[in-house]
């Protein structure tokens, strides 16, 4: 046990860590061979922080345990909105004015409903995984079309001061990049042990393992890197980097894990985490896109309510362990 609690930690950490170095190095990569900005912060900084829902949810549908690949992606979504834009939101409020965001909020509400009918027959075959991977790469190629066309958008002047504040020559680009992506690999394998010997140990299920531990530690890199964003007052990069994570979850974490082994569906999934997951998605969507004006805040009020939702529902999630003992 204690070996196991040992490997979460370190794996934990490792993962965080190899996340941020992968970022650094795929955004200058990406700045070197003359990316858009607005490219770069939508898809490259958003995928490398889902990086570690990609691993760990990899890894452990290939291991057979389906219930932590889904529980970590659907568990991401909800600590990303109740708990990191909550937490956020009370330090300072986070003001909505990127044309994109406002783009990017209603189709992550579609996408999160597309994922719910998918639940509807208590499984995600290698067929459901693969319509989301295909509905994720035409996604990506909106994104890739918005991101050659909005220059000017805010979400990109706030990527492009973070890429000027912190230059890297393309030879140490590229040399993060590939180590980011094999340390990612490593520690997830040792997380997901650590995780799956745990959960056997104490008679807890995978899956709420995957909806609480594992997915508060893959999703520290978009608490980091929303934390630094508040502090420099670039709004639109901590809600650019949650929309993209939230994206990236819902299709290509959750479809690259039915693509490698089926995953079974408990119900619980759908009218518990799933149902969750959705209210959340259309709670942001009314905070940030507002009723009147162009410019719309998520305020302290907007973001004690997240938080408080994410206590009680990790609260409760807790409380069934605890009966089930």
């Amino acid at each position: 046990m204690l070996m196991a609690i040992g490997a979460i930690l370190f794996g934990l950490v490792l993962l965080v860590w190899s996340a941020d170095k992968f970022v650094e190095g795929a955004a200058a990569t990406a700045k070197h061979l003359g990316m858009p900005t607005l490219l770069i912060g939508m898809v490259i900084i958003g995928f490398g922080t889902s990086a570690p829902e990609l691993a760990v949810s990899a890894m452990a549908a290939a291991d057979g345990n389906p219930g932590l690949a889904l529980g970590n992606g659907y568990g991401s979504n909800i600590t990303n909105i109740a708990l990191i834009v909550g937490l956020t939101a009370i330090i300072a409020p986070i003001a909505v004015h990127s044309q994109v965001i406002r783009k990017e909020l209603p189709i992550l509400v579609v996408l999160t409903l597309i994922a719910g009918a998918q639940l509807l027959d208590g499984e995600l075959s290698r067929t459901d995984g693969w319509v989301l991977l295909g509905v994720f790469s035409a996604v990506m190629g909106w994104s890739i079309f918005q991101g050659f066309r909005g220059k000017n958008d805010s979400l990109a002047e706030g990527v492009d001061s973070e890429i000027i504040a912190h230059p890297m020559p393309m030879k140490s680009a590229v040399i993060w990049l590939l180590a980011g992506l094999v340390l990612l690999i490593i520690s997830s394998r040792i997380l997901v042990w650590g995780a799956v010997t745990i959960a056997q140990s104490l008679g807890i299920s995978d899956l709420v393992i995957g909806l609480t531990i594992v997915a508060i530690g893959t999703s520290l890199p978009e608490l980091a890197s929303a934390l630094a964003a508040v502090k420099k007052n670039e709004h639109d990069l901590i809600l650019g980097n949650i929309l993209g994570s939230g994206i990236f979850n819902t299709l290509a974490v959750v479809g690259l894990a039915a693509v490698i082994q089926p995953l079974s569906v408990a119900p619980e999934v759908l009218y518990r985490d799933w149902a969750l997951m959705l209210a959340l998605t259309v709670g942001l969507l009314v905070m940030g896109f507002g009723m009147t004006g162009w410019r719309k805040m998520i305020t302290r009020v907007d973001g004690a309510l997240l938080l408080t939702v994410y206590l009680a529902y990790t609260a409760y999630l807790l409380s069934t362990v605890v009966a089930g003992a």
